[in-house]
């Protein structure tokens, strides 16, 4: 199974005692991302930090850690499908989630409404994976 991350999943991800770090730690998933998630927790890495109550240097680790399972993908790789996820979903923000899994044929993990919009690609809340987890073990 390939599964996608949006931002706000990556951003969880950044604390170790999530639900979603949880359920990170155990699938048995390839992971992707577009690398520009990784510009944008640094634009957020403050907030990150304050809710993962890491210190700087043990927020490093975290982050080397979560980034070491995950294959991020350059925006060039999928743009042939930015303009079908353009017309499928309203948010823009969530677009290049949407191509990239056109793109590799995945699953996204997003607890993001607006990418239920579109029937072309699963999309999984956390809730869904948890549960999902308990009853078939991912």
């Amino acid at each position: 199974m390939r599964v996608i991350l949006d931002n706000n999943i990556f951003f969880s991800l950044m604390n170790p005692n999530s639900v979603a770090s949880y359920i990170f730690s155990i699938m048995d998933v390839d992971f992707f991302a577009p690398e520009y998630i990784k510009q944008e927790l640094k634009e957020h890495r403050e907030e990150c930090m304050i809710k993962s109550k890491l210190s700087e240097h043990e927020f490093e680790l975290r982050q080397t850690e979560v980034e070491e399972l995950i294959k991020f993908i350059k925006s060039s790789d999928y743009e042939n499908f930015l303009k079908q996820s353009a017309d499928l979903i309203s948010d823009i923000d969530d677009i290049d989630f949407l191509a990239l899994a056109l793109s590799l044929n995945a699953s996204i993990w997003s607890n993001d409404q607006h990418l239920r919009e579109q029937s072309l690609v699963e999309v999984y809340k956390t809730e869904d994976l948890f549960n999902m987890m308990l009853n078939k073990g991912l």
